[in-house]
């Protein structure tokens, strides 16, 4: 009995609280919200929305999860790295036989149906990718700017992208790019290099354009920046969803409706408001302070990820935060974006705070990931060292 009270206190001690308070606190935000904004569908013999069952059970699966992901060396794990990249490409490859499209979406194919459950594979590819990237880099090291090492790089990180946009999930594949640039710059990608990455998007994207986007899509994108070129009926019915939700977010004022009381998110007047919407539900019933608090907590989340990176004993660690901060960074200003008619809509959900299952379970994953880091980093110095070709500002000994 002495032992397991010792193991828990220790463990406990090595656990980063104050970045797992952060999350639990957010989710818990995101539940109600979720909550709120589905009570307009709830049956008389129902109490809980399936979308706010189904996002609670992700969170606490997700908490368990990530603790016992923390317990287990995150570098042990990275040395997985082919086992994982298996599992998700399969996985993602698996969605060109069984893969299922969101309703009304018929171009897409990003979910796998489990009985009456839906899983997003690419959630999970976010969190291979990030591991398997960082062995990539670490394994490069200081020759990270040799052509041939740029292009291997790239060819990764095109495998993963390719194949989300494959299956039509444009906004994840958008994370992905950020995700990539943001651990390039980290591992010391000399300028050269994004310079041309940036020309060779341009060059690219009148192929995209013509050859990917579907139709939809590309009105999304000219709704928001080129309205002028589409009839007045297809502006209409494509701008619809953005406009419910500024509106919703206008009417929220300073301090809001209050919970359960927003005209647009009790009546059901903006499409996915449980989702990719579930900041007009904030902006309404919490007002301009709710929002801000939201924003806030996913800031700090962001940052503190970032210091648990800093104080990583290797390049690897060091890696996986920077890419954990940036996609949650990305989809916040991507989703918060889309909610204010400045971007168009492309499907990426609030981190912590939009319904589904697949996505609060991942960033769970993603956070296990970091809590490890942070464990590790406990009991570690970092210390400068160099072995043969391989470069790392940190010590592997304890």
């Amino acid at each position: 009995m002495g032992k397991i009270i010792y193991w828990l206190k220790d463990f406990i001690k090595g656990t980063d609280k104050i970045l797992l308070g952060l999350c639990t606190l957010l989710s818990a935000i995101g539940i109600l919200m979720v909550y709120s904004a589905t009570r307009v569908n709830l049956t008389e013999d129902q109490i809980f929305s399936r979308d706010a069952k189904t996002m609670f059970l992700a969170v606490i699966m997700g908490i368990f999860v990530s603790l016992v992901i923390s317990y287990f060396d995150y570098e042990a794990v990275a040395r997985l790295w082919p086992l994982i990249a298996v599992v998700c490409l399969g996985l993602m490859l698996s969605l060109f036989v069984i893969g299922s499209s969101p309703e009304g979406r018929d171009d897409a194919i990003s979910w796998i149906k489990l009985g009456s459950f839906y899983f997003q594979p690419s959630e999970l590819l976010k969190i291979g990718f990030i591991i398997t990237f960082s062995v990539h880099l670490e394994t490069v090291g200081s020759e990270i700017n040799k052509l041939k090492n740029v292009i291997l790089l790239g060819i990764h990180a095109m495998i993963a992208v390719g194949l989300v946009v494959l299956t039509g999930d444009m906004g994840s594949a958008l994370v992905f790019m950020f995700i990539t640039i943001g651990m390039l710059f980290m591992a010391g990608l000399q300028l050269r290099y994004f310079i041309f990455g940036v020309g060779a998007v341009a060059l690219l994207a009148p192929i995209a354009w013509f050859e990917v986007l579907s139709d939809f899509q590309k009105q999304r994108f000219m709704a928001i920046y080129s309205p002028d070129s589409l009839t007045e009926a297809t502006y209409n019915e494509v701008i619809f969803q953005q406009e419910r939700g500024m509106n919703a977010i206008s009417s929220g004022g300073v301090f809001g409706t209050g919970l359960f009381n927003g005209t647009y998110t009790q009546n059901g007047l903006v499409p996915e408001s449980e989702n990719d919407m579930i900041f007009s539900v904030v902006g309404e019933e919490l007002g301009f302070v709710g929002s801000l608090v939201v924003l806030g907590l996913l800031l700090a989340i962001a940052i503190k990820i970032l210091v648990v990176g800093k104080k990583a004993v290797s390049v690897t660690g060091k890696l996986i935060c920077s890419a954990v901060a940036v996609m949650i960074i990305t989809q916040v200003v991507v989703n918060v974006g889309m909610c204010l008619k400045l971007l168009p809509v492309v499907g990426i959900t609030l981190p912590f705070m939009s319904a589904g299952g697949s996505s609060n379970l991942c960033i769970y994953i993603a956070i296990g990931m970091v809590l490890s880091v942070y464990r590790s980093s406990q009991f570690r110095e970092p210390v400068e060292f160099k072995y043969g070709k391989l470069f790392t500002p940190f010590s592997e000994t304890y």
